[in-house]
């Protein structure tokens, strides 16, 4: 083979080497990201092993030093976080939950028996996805409206706890005020006492 015709075949190769990254970035992008299973492209309920295997490959496919392609840092932060929750055994376990969650949903919606052969249907496992998507956003919502309403009970508790330390300050400012006139009023008093007794004297009469 000509050197020449080498060169177009590597320069081919290259070509199909990035197009198939830039598909997977394409892909890890469009994900709908409240679902970690999505971004990784694997099936829900696979063992912690398959999610670092998957991990590792897809990272090293698109990482940003290997590819030009400028969405290659936003898609490889996507994966990691997803990588994350899944290697995250609480979250795991609410992921796992709401996805069999949509599954039973659709089930009851469809009136239909777990033995169902309809569920082993592609068209079943798209619609399984979208019911998935909406079960997420509704369990982020309330997660959302949760800690909402936690940050604004924390900045009530906050705010009375910041009175109470304004009192006691005002408290403690009205003490030392008080201390700090102490002499000047025990002054005052013996003034008015000397003064008195002055009064009492020239009312005296002398006697004889």
């Amino acid at each position: 083979m000509a050197e020449d015709d080498l060169d177009a075949l590597d320069a081919l190769e290259k070509e199909a080497a990035e197009f198939v990254k830039d598909a997977e970035i394409d892909r890890i992008l469009k994900a709908f990201k409240l679902d970690a299973y999505a971004v990784l492209d694997l099936q829900p309920g696979v063992p912690e092993s398959d999610i670092k295997v998957q991990y590792r490959k897809k990272s090293l496919l698109i990482h940003p030093d290997k590819t030009k392609n400028t969405q290659a840092p936003d898609a490889f932060d996507r994966l990691k976080k997803a990588q994350t929750e899944l290697m995250d055994e609480k979250h795991r376990e609410r992921l796992d939950e709401a996805i069999s969650d949509a599954r039973m949903l659709l089930i009851r919606e469809r009136k239909w028996t777990v033995e169902h052969p309809e569920l082993k249907t592609d068209a079943f496992a798209k619609d399984w996805r979208e019911k998935t998507k909406f079960v997420l956003i509704e369990s982020e919502h309330r997660r959302r409206k949760q800690l909402k309403a936690q940050l604004q009970e924390e900045g009530r508790q906050q705010k009375r706890e910041d009175e109470e330390i304004d009192q006691r300050k005002r408290k403690r400012d009205q003490e030392q005020a008080w201390e700090q006139t102490r002499e000047q009023r025990i002054g005052s008093w013996r003034d008015f006492q000397k003064g008195g007794e002055k009064k009492k004297k020239k009312k005296e009469k002398p006697i004889g």
